[in-house]
């Protein structure tokens, strides 16, 4: 069988087929493997392995690490999320710092109180629904009475049935609160909180694993990569890189796919690349596809920067930072986004990785206290892009750093290190940056607008979400229902459907 792409998700695919005695052959396109889950070595003559794409893992399942015994760690960081504005401090695990936070915040316990309960029901969703991500579907109403069985009745629809906006605004009274929980529903989607594209990419950042919580790779994305690269080709897969496929064809019953002149035939072929770019590979018109909406910033800095209000930057930059991020500046920020206008304030998230993990950088640099800072924008499609994509990136970058330096007692830019020629040790990538080099279309993270973890229609249910109209041609990647983040789920969902047959 053959691998169309060689990200994360295809070698999932290839190593699961290949254990299981199939003939797998992978082709990518690139010099690489990994697709968006990269470390590469970003500035000229510093030795820092960043990554460069995606960056935190939540949905990967343990199941898939041991069936196919990666030798992968995963750390949790030391705190959860502090907003500047509001000096809100959320701790990894919730105690009388984060009290006594939100209590200096809001003036009393009330928003405290609704914040635990609101966290302690959604572990309860996360526990019900993240097994049935590598079984096949589910109906809607299997899933809601895996939910209700365990938790209060109101749970499904607050989260499924209802706009997450309405729920919020009806949970929590506090911008600041409502806007540090509403984050979740907008990394990589460009929609307001009350539609049910919010619903969906909620579900899928507070359900992995069963705990929905970030954790930060050990040695980068590309430790991960590496590892699933190295189970793929011990099982047998063979991997190709520099192969760009320009054919695709099947029947349902053989297969044949075309790179760089030649054609191999399969009995199965597997996709990794987005839906619509399988569509041009089949020479059919392409679907439309859900604008990518996020912008990335990369940057090594010499020692981490003070903040006004006094909290110990190891402590806010640890966990998710958030600026510019409360619930009414969310949702303007869509609405002048969606209206065509590039949003006048910004809302943007960042972390520390070194915190967590300093192996990325070399061992003199980590002695003399140096960190890498990532910084995710929201709000920002790639259709603001078209026109001037350099000079926008460039503007975005400006106003990034212009909003992170209200809150610091020393601008961000005068921590930034040098790299060898003496330039600041920083890059950016728009949604159309991510079109060009990764093959993303619209620069969408999650190749389209993610889909309900059940099945919408009954003949859906008992299928494994990653087939198409003909049966011997399946989507792996982040395109497959249950495709979206760094999950590995749409691989191993293609591969128990082709041993299915």
């Amino acid at each position: 069988m053959v691998v169309v792409g060689g990200g994360h998700n295809a070698l999932v695919a290839a190593a699961y087929l290949a254990r299981a005695g199939r003939t797998v052959l992978v082709l990518e396109k690139l010099d690489h493997v990994g697709g968006a889950a990269v470390s590469e070595q970003a500035f000229a003559g510093v030795p820092a392995r960043l990554s460069r794409y995606s960056y935190l893992v939540s949905l990967l399942p343990d199941r898939i690490v041991a069936d196919l015994g990666l030798r992968v760690a995963l750390r949790s960081r030391s705190a959860s999320s502090y907003t500047p504005a509001g000096d809100l401090l959320v701790e990894r695990e919730p105690g009388e710092a984060t009290a006594a936070s939100f209590r200096a915040l809001t003036g009393s316990d009330a928003e405290w109180e609704r914040w635990g309960r609101w966290y302690d029901d959604l572990e309860v969703l996360a526990k019900a629904l993240s097994p049935t991500m590598l079984e096949p579907l589910v109906s809607r109403e299997h899933a809601r009475l895996r939910v209700d069985s365990v938790a209060r009745m109101r749970l499904w629809d607050q989260v499924v049935e209802r706009p997450l906006g309405e729920t919020l605004e009806e949970l929590f009274a506090d911008d600041v609160v409502r806007g540090v929980v509403a984050t979740d529903a907008l990394i990589g989607t460009h929609t307001s909180l009350h539609d049910l594209k919010a619903n969906r990419c909620f579900l899928y950042h507070v359900i992995g694993n069963g705990t929905g919580e970030w954790q930060v790779p050990v040695g980068g994305m590309g430790a991960v990569t590496g590892e699933l690269l190295r189970v793929a080709r011990e099982a047998g897969a063979e991997i190709v890189t520099g192969a760009e496929v320009t054919r695709v064809d099947a029947d349902g019953v053989r297969g044949e796919v075309e790179y760089d002149g030649r054609v191999v035939g399969a009995k199965f072929v597997l996709s990794g690349v987005a839906p619509s770019t399988l569509d041009f590979l089949r020479g059919r018109s392409a679907r439309p596809v859900a604008e990518g909406c996020q912008v990335k910033v990369n940057m090594l800095l010499e020692r981490l920067p003070r903040l006004r209000g006094g909290v110990d930057p190891r402590v806010a930059f640890a966990g998710t930072l958030h600026v510019d991020e409360s619930y009414g500046q969310l949702e303007t920020a869509y609405r002048e986004s969606a209206a065509g206008q590039v949003p006048s304030v910004l809302p943007a998230e960042m972390y520390c990785h070194t915190l967590t993990d300093p192996s990325i950088l070399a061992p003199d640099l980590v002695e003399r206290g140096w960190h890498t800072l990532t910084l995710f924008g929201l709000h920002t499609p790639a259709a603001l892009f078209e026109q001037d994509n350099d000079r926008l990136r460039d503007e975005l970058v400006g106003r990034y750093l212009a909003g992170l330096n209200a809150h610091l007692e020393e601008p961000i830019e005068s921590c930034l290190a040098k790299d060898a020629d003496g330039r600041p040790c920083l890059e950016a990538r728009s949604p159309l940056d991510l079109e060009a080099e990764l093959g993303l279309p619209r620069g969408n993270i999650f190749h389209d607008e993610l889909a309900w973890p059940f099945a919408e229609h009954e003949d859906e249910v008992g299928r494994w979400g990653v087939e198409t109209d003909v049966a011997n041609l399946f989507v792996c990647g982040a395109g497959a229902r249950r495709g979206g983040g760094v999950s590995g789920i749409g691989g191993h969902n293609a591969a128990m459907a082709v041993l299915e047959r």
